[in-house]
Formats: C-alpha cells, structure tokens, sequence
C-alpha cells in the first residue's frame, strides 16, 4: 500500500469493486451469511438503498482500488428502532490488517452521530471472528450477547456476535428534547 488511502462516499462505478470484495466474503467466509453471489448492480441497489435512508456508504480508495468499504443501514424497519442503525465492514483480503477497517467504521461512526443516531449495532458473523471482533472492541463497542448456531454456511453452523455502541448519549436521554440534531424531531433517518 503506497499511496495515500482517502475515505469517500462510495458511488455507483464502484459497484463492480464492490462486489469483488463482497463475493470474497461470501465465498470463503462467515461476515455474512448469504451464499449466492451478488452481482454489480444488485450491489449497486443495496447501495443506494442505504443512500436513500440518509445513512453512510463509504469506501477507502488507495491509488484509484478500492480497498473496502463500510455502511450503516436501518437496524429495524419500526419506527422506534429510528435512532439505531447497525453497522457492516468489508476489506479486501489483500488490504486487511493495513487499518482500512478502522479508517472505514471510523468515518460511518461519526457520519452517524452527526446524524443523531444513538445506538449502532454490529452483527458479527461468527464467533471466531477476530479482527471484526477487535475492530469494534477498539472502537468502543460492547458485547450485546451472541446467538450460537444462527446459521449454516460452509458446511457447519455460524454464532452471531452482537455489539453495539452508544452515540450522541445512548439511552441517557430522550433524544426528541431540544438539543439534539434531528432535523426538527424528524426521525434520525428517512
């Protein structure tokens, strides 16, 4: 990695790096548990799904490659999850280790307090999953709990690791008051 990594709202030609580093996942890990590879424009349409909300979708780009990219989506769809949105982080293989993880949930992080959310939530597939594990632990989330055996992929059953961390405040106040940025009691997200 030699030229200097920039962080970036991600865009609609990055659909086909996109799905690269998705279907790396899909294929040989357990991030996620989808097993049939998207394609482009389906990543594409995820992507501006996420937009649509109002919520990040950012990549981290050295020397015109995208090297991962990290998002924020509705946690829930009923209005009282409003103020959570949960949180997903894929690198590249090549790429991992190098701080593209950190650079990327760190820009989602703050995307998502400005906007007044309260609580991001991470879904770790699997329970060995270190690096996601550490990741989030280095930027301030907690364990939340896990639920052994939630799916089967590559031939065994796969833990979910549940974190979360508290923005703007978590639950130690009423996040309609006055003082918090919500667009005028609008809900945190479209």
């Amino acid at each position: 990695m030699g030229a200097k990594m920039i962080i970036r709202p991600a865009a609609e030609h990055d659909a086909e790096a996109l799905a690269a580093i998705y279907g790396h996942a899909v294929l040989h890990g357990f991030g996620t548990f989808e097993t049939t590879l998207p394609g482009a424009a389906e990543m594409d349409r995820r992507r501006r799904v996420v937009l649509e909300h109002g919520l990040p979708y950012r990549v981290a780009e050295e020397g015109g490659r995208v090297l991962g990219y990290a998002y924020a989506s509705v946690f829930r769809p009923r209005p009282g999850y409003r103020f959570t949105a949960e949180d997903s982080v894929y690198v590249a293989p090549d790429a991992v280790g190098a701080g593209v993880g950190h650079a990327l949930l760190t820009e989602v992080l703050t995307a998502c307090e400005a906007m007044g959310l309260r609580q991001i939530v991470a879904v770790i597939g699997d329970s060995g999953n270190a690096a996601s594990l550490a990741l989030h632990r280095r930027l301030g989330f907690t364990d939340a709990g896990a639920i052994r055996d939630a799916g089967h992929k590559h031939g065994r059953w796969v833990d979910i690791v549940l974190m979360q961390k508290a923005l703007n405040g978590g639950g130690t106040r009423d996040p309609d008051k006055p003082g918090l940025t919500l667009g005028g009691g609008q809900p945190a997200f479209k």
